[in-house]
């Protein structure tokens, strides 16, 4: 009998380098399988959690950021309120879900750029909220030039206009007076983007915001160089604290004004952020959130080192579980906060100096204790999850350096990643987790509740093709009842004989029909295996402290 090429078309099980007959939504990813295409605003979304910094297994820094820039321009043509929102979203959400504010400050300044009149009244209201800091502002005011600027004999400008001036004074005007006197206070000058200086004073300048008391009067002028320090610290706290840290010129004194004027570290001269003493002071007064992000700092310059007193004082206090749980530190931050001090190197700006220190093996024990401790306000969910690692070759770092990255420093490869978070799973659903490795084979992972961080790191993937449809097939073949399918991966899938989606429903079918999915990717790629039009399917993106939390509440519900 003839062969009949129509009978190789079909919608149970169709080889993932076709399309899934029928559907139109479907795009070649870039290990050359099929995926569905996320939209405009969840690849929009993605870009503003990771950003573009470092690239993909496949794809480089420069391209995926062109990438992703044209996804944004397009937004705002679309809906230039809708992107301004979905910025404010990212920015504000608690916990953070981006790790680096870069993307939402430029996204926000392509809005203001590139938007309709709608859309830079939406940013003139979103720029208190996602333009926090005067660092931001710098950012801000930079990227602006690039996008919305006029060229000029030294480089561009910026074209001031009314919605201009409102949207800055917005950031002089949303919080308390003292508030910004504070932020003020931290940073009155810092550099663009691209290496300009940038001067707090210069914008009050350009935005000119209406003081609407007294206090905020007294603020403005002493910004712009009107009033004077003594009338400025009689009404403003924050510049009182200031005027005293700045007048320090010893490290004792700076001592002594930490102890006995509860001076905030940001206050203090940068000459006196270099000396060891003061660190060591520090060490008792900084919340726990300061605490866990300067360890690097102290250890390089020296306050932090074995067997030394301000060690055992900082052990201490990142060991009392009753003071993690008021500073509501997750096995997240504190699994971050390790593998930053681990790595021993950081570049959180790619025209700075690299930073490198010797790590404390007493404060990478503590951490690790940290870690175990946070679990502790962590509420499992009850259900019976199936964890699936992509440990096929796009996952080991890859060719252009696909490591993933928080603050300047090296957390791993995706598939590190990826096994840590397997890890913090089964921890916080206390053994209802089981966890495989997946690259052209369902293959044993060697994640346990309590596995012990640090071994991750000389873990390898398996290597070689991907097939993230073998999860879904592996736990129908097994018969394995679980109310979730969790697949950390960057979503290159190409080698299977049916599609993720495919298999999923042919596991439902089979074993449970309420089964829920989450595929969460740490690559901006604008695709996932995940299909948009199942509501029991979520796709996540990045690696923030929220993600164990979004797994559970949504394979709870």
């Amino acid at each position: 009998m003839a062969r009949d090429p129509l009978a190789a078309i079909s919608t149970i099980a169709t080889p993932q380098h076709q399309r899934i007959p029928g559907r139109t939504d479907q795009v070649l990813n870039n290990a050359g399988g099929y995926v569905f295409a996320k939209d405009t605003w969840t690849k929009l979304e993605d870009f503003l959690i990771l950003g573009t910094t470092g690239g993909t297994y496949y794809v480089g820094e420069d391209k995926l950021t062109e990438q992703n820039a044209a996804v944004l321009f397009a937004a705002i043509s679309e809906d230039g309120p809708r992107v301004v929102n979905l910025i404010v979203a990212v920015s504000t959400a608690r916990p953070p879900r981006a790790p680096k504010p870069r993307p939402a400050v430029f996204a926000l300044a392509a809005a203001f750029a590139r938007g309709d009149l709608a859309t830079r009244q939406a940013v003139k209201g979103a720029l208190p909220l996602v333009v926090r800091t005067t660092d931001h502002l710098a950012m801000f005011v930079g990227y602006l030039k690039n996008l919305g600027g006029k060229a000029s004999h030294s480089g561009s400008s910026l074209v001031v206009g009314r919605s201009l001036r409102a949207a800055l004074a917005s950031w002089f005007l949303r919080d308390e007076p003292d508030n910004v006197a504070f932020r003020a206070c931290k940073a009155m000058q810092r550099k663009t983007p691209n290496g300009e200086a940038f001067s707090l004073r210069d914008a009050l300048r350009i935005a000119h915001p209406k003081a609407d008391t007294a206090q905020r009067r007294i603020l403005f002028g002493w910004i712009a160089g009107n009033v004077s320090d003594d009338v400025a610290r009689d009404e403003l706290p924050a510049v009182d604290r200031f005027l005293t840290a700045k007048a320090v010129t010893t490290p004792a004194e700076a001592v002594r004004v930490i102890t006995e004027a509860k001076v905030p570290w940001e206050f203090l001269p940068d000459a006196m952020l270099r000396e060891p003493a003061v660190w060591e002071a520090l060490v008792d007064t900084v919340g726990m959130t300061a605490l866990i992000r300067n360890l690097a700092r102290m250890t390089r310059i020296g306050a932090l080192k074995p067997m030394g007193d301000a060690t055992a004082r900082a052990v201490a206090r990142l060991t009392n579980g009753d003071a993690l749980l008021r500073a509501r530190i997750h096995p997240m931050d504190a699994w971050l906060a390790m593998r930053v001090y681990a790595s021993g190197r950081t570049q959180r700006d790619p025209r700075a100096a690299v930073q490198e220190w010797k790590p404390v093996p007493a404060i990478l024990d503590a951490l690790e204790e940290t870690y175990e401790l946070s679990f502790g306000a962590v509420e499992p969910s009850g259900k019976r999850l199936l964890v699936a690692v992509d440990s096929s070759g796009s996952m080991d770092g890859g060719w252009y350096g696909g490591q993933v990255t928080a603050g300047g420093s090296t957390l791993g490869s995706p598939y590190e990643v990826g096994c840590a978070m397997a890890v913090m799973l089964a921890r916080i659903e206390k053994g209802n987790v089981h966890v495989v490795d997946v690259d052209t084979s369902i293959r044993a992972s060697k994640v346990t509740p309590r596995t012990n961080l640090r071994e991750i790191a000389s873990w390898e993937p398996s290597g070689g093709g991907t097939n993230l449809a073998l999860p879904f097939d592996w736990a129908r073949q097994e018969q394995l009842n679980v109310d979730g399918i969790v697949v950390f991966t960057d979503n290159e899938t190409w080698a299977g004989r049916s599609h993720p989606a495919q298999s999923l429903t042919a596991y439902r079918k089979a074993v449970n029909p309420g089964a829920r999915v989450v595929v969460a990717t740490m690559t901006a790629a604008g695709h996932s295996i995940g299909d948009p039009n199942d509501p029991g399917v979520l796709n996540l993106v990045g690696v923030d402290a929220s993600l164990p939390m979004v797994v559970n509440g949504f394979i709870r519900s």
